[in-house]
């Protein structure tokens, strides 16, 4: 990695010149070349772009899921671009918030399990983990589906038991990787409401990829990108969306 590359701390993600090839040596391509992106506190930055053009790969490596091939990200302060995959497993733990498409939630476990699982992971005792997770799912209008499991729950509702996982630690940051693409006009807007109220928060911020424009006016800035690296980014005006 670089030395020179520069830092941010007023940003929650600093990017700079982040390469990841994909594939053996014979033959790799590279997914990233070398993009640039930085991700402010209190703001919803939306990554678009046609498919294939490094979106996933880059909140990948934000999140040190994927380890680059070069270049510098640091994430809430840190430098996180080759460190130890125990690191950064206990980093994502505590201070991002992961949510995916097809959401992965345990089929055995509750709504109100599932929910806890990061507490539990992070050593807090079953008793103060449920509670938690009881006054999440509730503000996500889920208090009277907390003993319901994941067969059970519609499409919208096992989306916002993803998103209440992924908020349930306080994370300062939350990725999202097409938190709408599975769910109706009216479920995708109360999930971006709610995503809006959690960057009301100055020291929180959120990163969605994306390819649905319903998502535009929820947006601080929109950061596209093409064949691997980002091209420009638009800062939008702020919209009211709660």
């Amino acid at each position: 990695m670089r030395d020179d590359a520069p830092t941010t701390e007023t940003s929650a993600v600093s990017c700079w010149g982040v390469i990841k090839y994909y594939g053996t040596t014979a033959a790799r391509a590279r997914a990233l070349q070398g993009a640039d992106l930085d991700v402010g506190f209190g703001e919803i930055t939306v990554l678009v772009g046609p498919s294939g053009s490094g979106k996933t790969t880059l909140v990948s490596a934000m999140t040190g899921i994927l380890t680059p091939d070069a270049g510098s990200i640091r994430v809430l302060g840190e430098e996180i671009a080759g460190r130890e995959a125990s690191y950064l497993a206990h980093f994502r733990s505590r201070r991002i918030g992961i949510v995916l498409q097809q959401f992965h939630l345990f089929p055995a476990l509750t709504a109100l399990e599932n929910v806890a699982v990061p507490l539990l992971v992070q050593g807090l005792s079953r008793k103060l983990a449920l509670s938690r997770s009881g006054l999440v799912l509730s503000d996500l209008g889920l208090e009277h589906h907390l003993d319901r499991y994941p067969r059970q729950l519609s499409v919208g509702e096992q989306q916002r038991v993803a998103i209440g996982r992924a908020l349930v630690h306080n994370p300062a940051l939350i990725i999202c990787d097409e938190p709408t693409a599975a769910l109706d006009g009216t479920a995708g807007q109360a999930v971006m409401r709610l995503l809006r109220r959690v960057v009301l928060e100055p020291s929180r911020a959120v990163v969605v990829v994306t390819h649905d424009d319903r998502i535009v006016p929820f947006a601080d800035r929109i950061a596209h990108m093409r064949d691997g690296q980002v091209t420009h980014v638009e800062t939008i005006r702020k919209q009211e969306a709660a």
